[in-house]
């Protein structure tokens, strides 16, 4: 049982405060981000921070239920992943999920677009998408990164990792700075 020692120095070392591995609903996302809100009172957080951490949280999680995909019932294949973590002047929002390897370039393509716009081009983005008004067959419009570069005010960092010849791991990371 020393794995469970070994977890918890892992989350002291990296200032974890909160993570949930395994399937995500509606419900079980209402949970984590009350455990989350919980979270950030007790800190004594300024309103504005939680304000914009709460809402980097709801697109992450929003994200994973959204566009998740489904690798099958194998339980050796990941699940998703959901970790919020605090740094001296940041709290880390983090999510990681399966898709589909057919997805990645698309999702690269409009991260690195999303990545490469400042203040301004973020703004003209995220209307020319309300404007276009195309809902996706997952029921997003695409604006949940643009939403999180704009309230995060820092570039997205991610990753892929292939698992196999059908799907890689997507692991996606937002910083929102601390204002105490």
């Amino acid at each position: 049982m020393s794995y469970i020692y070994d977890l918890h120095k892992t989350m002291l070392e990296k200032n974890l405060i909160l993570i949930y591995e395994g399937e995500f609903t509606q419900e079980i996302t209402k949970s984590v981000l009350s455990m989350a809100e919980r979270n950030l009172d007790s800190f004594g957080e300024e309103s504005n921070t939680k304000r914009k951490v709460f809402n980097v949280m709801v697109e992450c999680l929003q994200n994973i239920v959204k566009h998740c995909d489904d690798t099958d019932e194998d339980s050796t294949k990941p699940s998703a992943i959901f970790m919020i973590g605090k740094a001296e002047n940041k709290y880390i929002v983090t999510s990681g999920n399966p898709v589909k390897n057919e997805n990645v370039q698309n999702l690269r393509d409009k991260l690195d677009q999303i990545n490469g716009l400042d203040k301004d081009g973020l703004k003209a983005l995220y209307k020319d998408i309300i404007k276009s008004t195309h809902i996706s067959d997952k029921g997003g419009a695409g604006l949940g990164f643009v939403d999180m570069a704009r309230k995060s005010g820092q570039p997205l960092e991610y990753e892929f990792e292939q698992l196999n010849e059908e799907f890689s791991f997507f692991s996606l990371q937002t910083s929102v700075l601390r204002l105490n």
